[in-house]
């Protein structure tokens, strides 16, 4: 990945799409991509493991939420991910192990491990099948 110098910070090309990266308004941020990678691997994988498990699963959202360290670099040491899960017949103990195998198998995950504390917690809501 070639990232280029851009005035209040940098770019990247990717195919499909420029990726701005600032601290002000002309991009996104270093904080939001970190938390956008954690929610966006986890979602992806929890996506598969529920596909897989053959759940009727009809939407997924996920609210996350970090606790940062002013006196260390403002660095992250914490992010929460509620993964609200929407479905007919949803079966909890499936969901729970669907939930140990997606931080098992998240890559974003696993890399800030040691460093960042991340606390996966998710609710099932009962959709009416249709």
């Amino acid at each position: 990945m070639k990232f280029n110098m851009k005035n209040g910070g940098f770019f990247i090309d990717l195919p499909y799409g420029r990726l701005h990266i600032s601290r002000d308004s002309e991009g996104f941020g270093p904080y939001e991509l970190m938390i956008a990678s954690l929610a966006g691997c986890s979602g992806s994988i929890l996506q598969t493991i529920l596909e897989k498990m053959r759940l009727d699963i009809q939407d997924i959202q996920i609210e996350a939420n970090a606790e940062r360290n002013k006196k260390k670099a403002n660095r992250i040491e914490k992010v929460s991910l509620h993964f609200k899960i929407m479905g007919t017949k949803l079966n909890k103990q499936k969901l729970t192990r669907a939930m140990e195998l997606t931080k098992k198998n998240c890559g974003m995950v696993q890399s800030v491990l040691g460093s960042v504390d991340v606390e996966e917690t998710f609710e099932l809501i009962e959709c009416q099948s249709g």
